[in-house]
């Protein structure tokens, strides 16, 4: 009899948890890190502080389970959206514009919530949680790597791997530059191109790095690959 009843006790504090994190994450995305206070999470997840500190002994512990939470997600949405040998059948240029099209919709739609995170991590540094973020931010990163990895012979800079590596990474850190954590660019906004114009140039620009010839893109096509965080 105890056993029975522990079952949806225990799937009601899942539920109750799954909730609060999600709801943590909305207001961090929302207030930032300084403004989501505990009595505002709490009030925003149908909490009482008190619940929030039975489970979480302050806001730095319940903002690492939210982040571990949604990065643990996106890693697993990934693998299981696109794999090497799907991707092998997408068009490289296609599943470059693809991705990348994906990632300004989702830098964009999540900004407040990454800014956040990249401070909260970045000011963790070399601690347990830290170096967790990180191995799952690099398995992240090596997945998708290797999935432009299954188009390999259409790549002819010398060194595939490290073209595309390096290629993702300057189109992640334009979108964190310009999107995310923007820097006081004064008249150089002028300059910049709405978000349709950003997929289009930082995918012309990584194709161009790794020496792939651009027809075949799929223009103004949707993107999908990756949803959402959180």
């Amino acid at each position: 009899m105890p056993a029975k009843s522990l079952a949806p006790q225990q799937a009601r504090s899942r539920e109750s948890l799954r909730k609060l994190l999600k709801a943590t994450a909305e207001v961090v995305g929302q207030h930032g890190l300084e403004g989501a206070t505990i009595p505002r999470i709490a009030a925003h997840a149908g909490l009482t502080p008190g619940a929030i500190y039975r489970r979480f002994r302050d806001k730095d512990a319940l903002m690492e389970a939210v982040i571990l939470g949604i990065l643990e997600r996106q890693d697993a949405r990934l693998e299981q959206s696109l794999g090497f040998s799907v991707a092998r059948h997408i068009p490289l240029p296609l599943f470059a514009e693809q991705t990348i099209g994906s990632l300004v919709v989702s830098y964009r739609a999540n900004a407040s919530l990454l800014r956040a995170m990249r401070i909260f991590v970045q000011g963790r540094a070399h601690t347990p949680f830290w170096r967790k973020a990180c191995r799952y931010e690099i398995k992240t990163f090596e997945h998708i790597v290797d999935m432009f990895l299954s188009h390999k012979d259409e790549i002819t800079h010398p060194d595939p791997r490290l073209a595309v590596a390096t290629g993702l990474m300057m189109v992640t850190s334009t979108l964190f530059e310009v999107v995310v954590m923007p820097t006081d660019l004064g008249p150089l906004k002028a300059f910049l191109p709405d978000d349709m114009g950003l997929k289009r140039e930082l995918t012309r620009a990584f194709l161009n790095y790794l020496g792939v010839a651009r027809a075949g893109a799929a223009r103004g096509s949707d993107s999908h690959d990756f949803k959402q965080l959180g």
